[in-house]
Order: structure tokens, then sequence, then C-alpha cells
């Protein structure tokens, strides 16, 4: 099943202090079929990385093996997004233009949704986007 996973979730698979029994289930969903991602995502995941760092959650060292990991998940990438609809989304949802491109991107193709960010589920609910992970409604 193809999903879209945000930067929040895929950060969830790669820093060691976020990772959980429902991150993990869906880290091994991508044996069956990419994650779905907008470009942005590789800049995201790396200033996370970065904010990382200078909080101390993680050691310098940590970055070249992070993003070794990252460039080997299977990752489908689909491009920046459609314009109209991100800008429409983040306007209408409140919510930031990063933000909006992954529900854009998941409304566009008709998939699920991996999210920890709240505001994000919210926003992925009203739009009628099914959600996976710990924040998806029973």
């Amino acid at each position: 099943m193809a999903f879209v996973a945000d930067a929040s979730m895929v950060a969830a698979w790669l820093m060691p202090d976020e990772q959980s029994p429902e991150t993990d289930a869906l880290l091994d969903l991508l044996r069956e079929a990419p994650a779905l991602v907008p470009d942005l995502l590789r800049h995201e995941i790396r200033s996370l990385f970065l904010a990382a760092v200078k909080r101390r959650r993680v050691r310098e060292s940590f970055l070249p093996w992070a993003m070794q990991r990252f460039n080997q998940l299977p990752l489908r990438r689909l491009g920046p997004g459609d314009d109209h609809a991100v800008l429409t989304l983040a306007r209408v949802r409140d919510l930031s233009a990063y933000d909006a491109a992954y529900l854009a991107l998941a409304i566009t193709e008709g998939a699920a949704l991996a999210t920890l960010d709240r505001k994000l589920a919210v926003a992925a609910r009203s739009e009628n986007v099914r959600l996976l992970g710990p924040l998806a409604m029973p």
C-alpha cells in the first residue's frame, strides 16, 4: 500500500529517540511499496538533523549515517506539488506550505498520510484523507 510520509514520520524512522512500534510498522510497509514524498522532504530532513545536533539530541557524527540511511529508504519523490493546491490548502487549513505539500500530495494520489504532526492530522481529517500511524483514529 503506497502512502505519503511527511518529515515527522521519516524522522521517526531515523532518529533513535523517536522510534515506536507504530512508526516501525509503517517502515515495514515500505517493503511492499515506496512511500510517496514531495521533493522538499530532503531539505526538511536535513534541517531536522541539524536541529537535533544543535540541541544535543544526537552527535554530529550521526549526520553521515542518518543521511546515508535516508538515501536508502524506498521513497518515491513526486516533485514540488501543484502550486494552487498547496497554497489553497495552506490558506484554508492554516498550514505551512511545507505541510500543505504533503497533504496536497495525499489528496492528489488518493493515498493515506503518515504523520506525527497533530495540526497536519487535523487538516487531513478535514480533507477526508486517511491517516496512518499513532495519530490515526481507530
